[in-house]
């Protein structure tokens, strides 16, 4: 009697849902962990061997010619080192959206494990074989299921989620990745896996959340939007609305799903270019552009690039700066775990705006302090607040909404291209902060942050003006808001072809 369906109200739901979310709960995580828990942690990880590498690079080059390598030519293989992560991370992203079309959500990302287990073999063998052309070839690997799992993650999460929670589902996301970078912290520490002798088999490490993925992953299904609005299968889409929901909750969102499919009238999933030649969504591709440029573009990794000179600044010890990165770690675990909480009541538009508002006046206050750093005492410490204070406002909003709203911005059809786009976006934007950063800290110093301020207020002001309010909004809802601002272009296409958009035909 104690499992009987007047008891199923009783399973343990997420605030805010009306749905027992148990099973969608534990699909988030089983999806999470191959895909930007796996980012994160590749992200990070190749920072605590730096030394070690260039040392092996170094050793492995005067083995072969009987020369010291050159300065500059081993700046040139440790830059090719990091950077083509990137590269690597810009095709996973075209290779992601398509495979996401053609195979399903589910299979592409368990199929995305075997690039992560191959970039392990090439990395982990790379130190024994003595050929550092490895770690390229593994680091290339590993952005390609980087760009594959950023791109593919949230199109599952947005299409397993009720509208109720649909933020809250999302942010996992950036959960992941802040936990990812943290544990690629935690595991790089000297007395873990970052020393002289263990530095191969960190870098080999990524294979572990691909296997784990690769062996809990199948057991949840398959996203029901892609099976009823893609693959026409009206059965197995209940069948896993059932299954995520339960019996007495799925009928909602099957009735949400339907009404979009109905509207799409058997539409086919939209190449990444089509996009930019449908003016239909025309706004919302602008603000997936801008939200994505803007994670790179708000001066995140300027904060990082100036942390350990604060932080040296204010008296601590260099060999314990490792450990006090992983507070700021722990600081951003925090923000994306408290955005979690707050982004289905609080609502989108509240967080990233004043995520955006408070990192530019937090990139203020930093130029003041980092110009007069050696004047007080104290004014170190009051650089190390600001600088924990922007990763907060970053992991509260950009960090935490800006993949939620790419999910939310688009119908089914469209969906999978604008993460292409967003995705390229992303680590394009990556790849250039990376390449110009130091150019601009060399010629700015400090008053690089300036740059930043201009950069936020810009963007918190775009997105105040232009993005409405999405929190519990169907894609369809989400869709008529913004016909708003695209029914200029839209009338344009009318006046061409009116049998074409009988509805707005009408009310013109």
């Amino acid at each position: 009697m104690a499992g009987g369906p007047e008891y199923q109200p009783l399973l343990r739901k997420i605030p805010g849902s009306k749905h027992p979310t148990q099973k969608l709960f534990w699909a988030a995580c089983a999806v999470g962990i191959g895909g930007t828990f796996q980012y994160g942690y590749s992200l990070s990880v190749i920072n605590a061997p730096t030394t070690h590498i260039l040392k092996f690079i170094n050793n492995t080059w005067h083995d072969r010619h009987q020369t010291t390598l050159d300065e500059g030519l081993l700046t040139l293989i440790w830059s090719t080192i990091v950077s083509i992560f990137t590269l690597g991370g810009l095709l996973g992203t075209y290779i992601g959206g398509n495979m996401a079309n053609k195979l399903g959500r589910k299979k592409t990302l368990l199929i995305n494990n075997f690039f992560a287990i191959v970039a392990a073999f090439f990395m982990g063998l790379a130190e024994p074989a003595g050929l550092f052309e490895l770690l390229i070839i593994g680091r290339f690997f590993i952005g390609i299921n980087a760009g594959i799992g950023i791109c593919v993650q949230p199109l599952y999460l947005g299409e397993i989620a009720p509208k109720s929670i649909r933020g809250q589902t999302t942010v996992a996301i950036n959960v992941f990745l802040t936990f990812g970078i943290l544990a690629g912290q935690i595991v790089g520490l000297r007395e873990i896996l970052g020393s002289q002798d263990s530095w191969p088999f960190l870098l080999s490490t990524c294979c572990i959340p691909a296997f784990i993925q690769l062996l809990v992953l199948p057991f949840f299904p398959e996203s029901p939007r892609y099976l009823l609005i893609e693959e026409k299968n009206e059965y197995e889409c209940q069948k896993v609305l059932k299954t995520l929901y339960g019996p007495q909750f799925y009928q909602t969102e099957m009735e949400d799903i339907q009404k979009e499919s109905l509207a799409l009238n058997g539409e086919k999933p939209l190449k990444a270019l089509a996009l930019f030649s449908d003016r239909t969504i025309r706004w919302q591709l602008i603000i997936t552009i801008i939200t994505n440029a803007g994670q790179q573009l708000c001066g995140i990794n300027a904060i990082y690039f100036y942390a350990e000179y604060v932080f040296t600044k204010a008296g601590i010890p260099t060999q314990n700066i490792p450990y006090v990165t992983l507070g700021t770690g722990i600081c951003e675990c925090a923000t994306a775990l408290t955005c979690g909480l707050l982004i289905d009541t609080a609502g989108r538009r509240v967080l990233i705006i004043g995520g955006y508002a408070a990192m530019a006046l937090w990139c203020a206050l930093l130029t003041v302090t980092l110009t007069f750093q050696d004047a007080f005492s104290w004014v170190p410490y009051l650089s190390m607040a600001a600088i924990l204070a922007f990763i907060l406002s970053f992991g509260l909003g950009p960090g935490g909404v800006t993949n939620t709203l790419t999910a939310e911005l688009f119908t089914q059809s469209a969906r999978s291209g604008a993460f292409m786009i967003g995705g390229a976006v992303s680590w394009i934007s990556f790849f250039a902060v990376g390449m110009i950063f130091p150019f601009i800290v060399n010629g700015l110093n400090q008053y690089c942050f300036l740059f930043f301020l201009v950069a936020c207020a810009l963007i918190a002001g775009f997105i105040y003006i232009v993005v409405p309010e999405t929190k519990n909004k169907s894609f369809l809802e989400i869709k008529e808001e913004f016909q708003k601002l695209n029914i200029g272009h839209i009338s344009s296409i009318l006046r061409e072809d009116r049998s074409k958009y009988p509805t707005f035909a009408m009310e013109m």
